[in-house]
């Protein structure tokens, strides 16, 4: 560090601490802006520069406090007592103030790590849900203030809670500061967008890209009367695509994060990360500068404040997810945390099946991460589920791509004969067969079409179902995402059809608001569907917490089983093998003992019953839905 640069410091132990922390992450910063902006990397490192001190010199006391603990304990979002709760704000407590009256309830879940959906100030009416973004440095009016924010922040920190919230960085609103300058014919601002007078090179993008919302938002540009040009809109046509080739959109960003990193976020979501660099003659996705701007991101971060961790909202085959998280020379040093979609839609595939096989051919494709990282492991998101299933995959299995593909949207949205899911189709492409699903956890698992027969086994194999799902993401090994209202086992809400805003979008159908009245009575009454799903989460959780197998440095590998219902999840840690076994079927398997026996050895504990093995000749009952979480052992637990 230059003296120049130390003079900027009143306190040498400050001055020291920004020195050993540039000089670690500087070359990587470096290295990385060069990659991208070239001969313009020199004049953007030093208005970074300028940016990171600032951030630094106006970071509060107790978040520095918390930065040097985060460097001695890098792994904090990979242990077994991490847990994440995913919710709306309003959704699930109405403002930020009514969320900090609520934590009570989080800290007894077990959540460690809440994710906040998009609250950042979003444009008036549609708003893609809350990702078309007005303005950065502002929360949402009926949600409170920046200063509620902070406040809900230090609350979270007080009880060993991370804040999580989504950071938009392919696109703004057209009502965003920057949008509306453009607008009006500033060419420092036009170059923050993609911008064209005719649609000739509009024209020859278009016929690589494919559409993200082919019902309600075709094709990838629009025209803007006001700026006199076709605008890349990815999303909607209200979602202006950022010029990220421009460094001056690096710095705005960089200036953001610090921002809010200051105000007590520790996770940002990076949203639609994967599109941020466009390439004519490619479908604009997973470019190789997407990674080195990742990066560039988290050394400034890395460098003010090292307590943030990044998480990569990248939904894309596990061949392009891995760079995400970093290969070769950015082994580790991209986003701290990715979304594991892949699993997520592997369990709803082997729950309609009854067969794992799909499931273990594709976790066996996947290439290791670096173990630094971690997964984002769910159940269920606010988004549809759309069945990112490949053919190679299929076809290793000896089943078609598109048939089952078909068969699971058919399963899904209760179109298929026996189905037990209730789902609606969200986003059919006639072009592609492509039908996404959008719809509750429980409802998809069936438990609202057994509450409307009244079948007591149907209510308890959906009971079972939502239990299984979750024991499975509890073990897999990352950071579990609980989405709100799943701990509870809520239904669809068919009302969103009601509020004008969201009648188009049947993704509301997921999003219902939380119900504190059946909260209370799933506490009191665990013999109802509701409080038998919220008593086993609750334990599952518990169980998790005291299992370091469950570290999730240490990768979960799918063992071959000799019944398709059966998935064999195996993970190899210092204290010992940690095998989950898992039965996706309505039907008791007797499972082959010496399977487990040649894993495990004579003797093992299953820490999800507490209950002790001993593996001979007599085959293993496995019931209906039954996950087991066996380690090596003798005797029953405590």
């Amino acid at each position: 560090m230059t003296g120049a640069l130390r003079a900027a410091f009143d306190d040498d132990r400050d001055a020291d601490t920004f020195a050993l922390r540039l000089d670690r992450y500087g070359p990587e910063l470096i290295a990385s802006l060069q990659a991208v902006y070239g001969e313009q990397a020199e004049p953007l490192l030093a208005g970074l520069l300028e940016v990171m001190l600032h951030a630094y010199h106006t970071r509060p006391a107790d978040l520095k406090r918390l930065d040097e603990a985060r460097l001695l304990t890098p792994d904090w979002l990979q242990r077994p007592d991490t847990v994440g709760y995913v919710a709306y704000t309003d959704r699930f407590a109405g403002t930020l103030k009514g969320v900090q009256g609520h934590l009570p309830y989080l800290e007894e879940l077990g959540v460690t790590y809440l994710h906040l959906m998009p609250l950042l100030k979003p444009r008036p009416g549609e708003n893609d849900g809350g990702y078309a973004v007005q303005d950065y440095r502002a929360v949402r009016d009926d949600l409170g203030s920046m200063d509620d924010l902070s406040a809900l922040a230090a609350d979270l920190r007080a009880r060993g809670m991370s804040l999580v919230l989504d950071l938009v960085l392919n696109h703004v609103a057209q009502e965003h500061e920057w949008a509306q300058r453009a607008r009006a014919g500033d060419p420092t601002y036009r170059a923050y967008f993609h911008i064209y007078p005719d649609r000739t090179e509009p024209d020859a993008y278009e016929r690589t890209l494919p559409e993200v919302f082919p019902d309600f938002a075709p094709g990838n540009f629009t025209w803007d009367a006001a700026a006199q040009g076709w605008v890349w809109t990815t999303f909607n046509t209200y979602q202006w695509d950022l010029n990220w080739s421009n460094p001056d959109v690096l710095r705005e960003f960089v200036d953001i994060i610090l921002h809010l990193a200051n105000r007590g976020v520790e996770v940002f979501r990076l949203d639609a990360i994967a599109f941020l660099w466009k390439r004519l003659g490619t479908d604009c996705q997973n470019q190789p500068e997407v990674h080195h701007l990742t990066r560039a991101l988290r050394a400034c971060a890395r460098i003010v404040a090292p307590a943030v961790a990044f998480k990569a909202e990248a939904i894309v085959a596990p061949a392009d997810l891995i760079h995400y998280l970093g290969t070769r020379d950015h082994h580790g040093k991209v986003s701290d945390m990715a979304y594991h979609n892949s699993l997520m839609v592997q369990l709803w595939s082997s729950l309609a099946s009854r067969d794992t096989r799909l499931f273990t051919q594709a976790l066996s494709a996947f290439p290791p991460k670096p173990t630094n990282t971690t997964w984002g492991v769910y159940v269920r998101c606010h988004d549809d589920i759309g069945w990112a299933i490949s053919d190679a995959d299929t076809n290793a299995v000896g089943l078609s791509g598109p048939g089952h593909r078909h068969f699971l949207s058919d399963f899904y949205s209760g179109e298929y004969p026996g189905t037990f899911a209730r789902g609606l189709v969200f986003q059919f492409n006639p072009q592609t067969g492509d039908r996404r699903i959008s719809g509750t956890l429980a409802s998809l698992a069936g438990l609202e079409a057994a509450l409307d027969t009244g079948h007591p086994q149907a209510v308890d194999h959906a009971v079972r179902r939502i239990l299984l799902l979750h024991a499975v993401i509890l073990a897999f090994g990352g950071v579990p995402l609980l989405y709100m209202g799943d701990e509870l086992a809520f239904l669809n809400d068919h009302a969103f059809a009601d509020t004008p805003e969201h009648a188009a979008d049947n993704r509301w159908v997921h999003r219902p608001r939380m119900d504190w009245t059946r909260a209370q009575d799933a506490a009191r009454d665990a013999g109802t569907p509701h409080g038998r799903v919220n008593a086993g989460l609750r334990h599952l959780i518990h169980v998790r917490r005291a299992l370091p197998h469950l570290h999730a440095s240490i990768e979960s590998r799918p063992l071959p089983s000799p019944d398709p219902c059966v998935l064999l999840l195996r993970r190899d840690h210092p204290q010992g093998t940690f095998l989950g076994v898992y039965n996706f079927s309505e039907h008791t398997i007797q499972f082959p003992a010496h399977v487990l026996r040649d894993v495990l050895g004579e003797h093992a504990v299953d820490h999800v019953a507490g209950s002790a093995f001993s593996f001979g000749g007599q085959p293993v009952l496995l019931e209906p839905y039954r996950a087991l979480w066996l380690t090596a052992g003798t005797g029953p637990l405590g």
